[in-house]
């Protein structure tokens, strides 16, 4: 990833998501929409079309996603790729910890129906999934990017990524788990750490390889 481009990632969906964060606190017209969204979404959820979208977010979990991102690190370790492996440490599960993080820290209550189909107790701002879903996904339209300079195979990634994360978000706003501040923050804050990431492991990677030369230098 660019350098340019990164810091301009994480400027504007950082932005984004203090944007956002400010009408959730502050109660403005965004938590009106979200009322409004909550509700119409719960009055037309159909059996058949719950029944998919739990499947579908029970996959997307924040387990599941630790999950993948295990088994996607124990083949970067049998390969010795530790850069590979070291994103994926700290893009995850350092998103994983963020997410928490926010959580704790706006401590908003999740939506509220007289027949809800799912009750959790756990805050909602941001949505667990969508932030795990969208660093993981994230990472891997990095992985295909790097891999090829082919334009279709490129957008391919990205539109499958994008579809990925708009259904995990949908799914959780349709089981009435989350608002639609709660996963658009999400998605804002994945988009931000994953580029800040980027940003600094490719600073460290510089930095020990500048190291290594100086080290290798005859004297």
């Amino acid at each position: 990833m660019q350098l340019g481009f990164a810091v301009t990632l994480v400027l504007t969906f950082a932005l984004l998501f203090g944007l956002i964060a400010e009408d959730v606190v502050s109660g403005d017209r965004l938590t009106l929409v979200d009322a409004r969204v909550a509700q119409w979404l719960h009055l037309h959820a159909s059996t058949g079309l719950t029944r998919w979208m739990s499947v579908l977010s029970a996959l997307h979990s924040v387990a599941a996603i630790a999950c993948y991102t295990g088994v996607a690190g124990f083949l970067a370790f049998r390969k010795r790729r530790w850069r590979r492996l070291s994103t994926l440490a700290i893009c995850v599960f350092g998103g994983m910890l963020l997410n928490t993080l926010m959580k704790l820290a706006f401590h908003r209550a999740r939506p509220h129906f007289t027949d809800p189909i799912i009750t959790l107790n756990s805050y909602s701002f941001p949505s667990g999934h969508v932030a795990a879903t969208t660093i993981f996904y994230g990472l891997g339209v990095l992985w295909v990017f790097g891999r090829t300079r082919a334009l279709h195979w490129r957008a391919l990634a990205i539109v499958l990524a994008a579809l990925a994360i708009l259904l995990v978000a949908f799914s959780r706003m349709l089981l009435g788990v989350h608002y639609l501040s709660d996963v658009a923050a999400a998605f804002a804050e994945g988009v931000a750490w994953l580029a800040f990431c980027q940003i600094a492991l490719a600073a460290c990677w510089r930095k020990a390889h500048v190291s290594n030369e100086i080290a290798d230098t005859p004297r």
